[in-house]
């Protein structure tokens, strides 16, 4: 068993520390989306701690290419994925999932004491590459989100997650 004290209390832990990569095609994001995302990889306890991966985007100018661009960031998501990680691709075409479902999947991630890849792509989406090498694959809801938003939706849903297996107060059925 590992203990931890997080803030003013001790948490148990029944398994290894897990990380959660969350690899992100983009950069720059704005004030807004660093603090959210901030705030939430701050509460996320050691055995669950959230590491933000930033790709840089493809070149998008007057003669577009975007199937190239598409699999120039996909090369370089993969490239990106920490070895031996869990890979799950956030995709429109994934499962979409309720939150007590997400806690379900990070239960399963931390007891099996392999890192964990989220993977989120450019404006025009993952590269089949990518959806290829992923083993679970992951809706956040069939509405389209602008891409710095994702990452704090992502972040919040982890910590929540987190928390329901934690019997945390701050998610309320």
């Amino acid at each position: 068993m590992i203990w931890r004290k997080h803030a003013s209390r001790i948490l148990v832990s029944a398994g290894p520390e897990v990380k959660i990569h969350l690899i992100a095609v983009g950069r720059r994001m704005p004030d807004w989306v660093e603090k959210g995302v901030t705030e939430y990889q701050r509460r996320m306890p050691a055995e669950a701690a959230l590491r933000i991966t930033e790709i840089a985007p493809g070149r998008r100018g007057k003669r577009l290419d975007i199937p190239r661009i598409v699999r120039d960031e996909g090369e370089k998501i993969l490239a990106a994925i920490p070895s031996d990680s869990q890979v799950v691709a956030l995709d429109v075409r994934g499962k979409m999932l309720s939150t007590p479902a997400l806690a379900r999947w990070m239960d399963d991630w931390l007891h099996a004491g392999r890192d964990v890849a989220l993977l989120v792509g450019g404006p025009d989406g993952l590269s089949d590459a990518v959806r290829d090498r992923a083993e679970r694959r992951w809706s956040l809801s069939s509405l389209t989100f602008p891409h710095p938003l994702v990452r704090i939706l992502v972040a919040e849903q982890l910590y929540r997650a987190w928390s329901i297996l934690k019997h945390h107060p701050y998610h309320r059925e």
